[in-house]
């Protein structure tokens, strides 16, 4: 792997779980400094309880992604953010939302799909080279 790619894939992939760990966070303790997150998911249509789904795979993603083992699972869990990161993107356009509320989701989806493409060989199912 070349400098500038492992630059690429680190810089996107901290980015990717620093935003995953503190929306996850935050849905886990549903919004408890305000609102925010139970009215966005009401908003959106969703249950209040799926907050808590949500937050406890975001979180366990994030851990996946960063440890260096479990090859096949960290294919899971950028799988997971990415259906996630898309699944929000869509459902804020379905109810009109403004992009500044898109925005966060699709750049989510961005760096998942910047990750996922510059990992490192020893973090995939099958090299590159094969």
């Amino acid at each position: 792997m070349t400098k500038p790619n492992k630059i690429i894939y680190w810089i996107s992939t901290l980015w990717l779980a620093l935003g995953m760990l503190s929306t996850g966070a935050v849905q886990l303790f549903k919004g408890k400094a305000g609102q925010g997150g139970v009215d966005m998911i009401t908003q959106l249509g969703y249950p209040v309880y799926f907050l808590t789904i949500l937050g406890i795979w975001k979180i366990l993603g994030v851990v996946t992604i960063l440890i260096p083992k479990f090859r096949l699972l960290k294919e899971w869990a950028y799988a997971g953010f990415f259906f996630v990161m898309s699944g929000a993107a869509f459902s804020h356009i379905a109810v009109g939302n403004s992009v500044s509320e898109i925005w966060p989701s699709l750049l989510l989806l961005v760096l998942t799909a910047v990750s996922w493409y510059f990992r490192p060989a020893d973090r995939r199912i099958i090299s590159v080279n094969q």
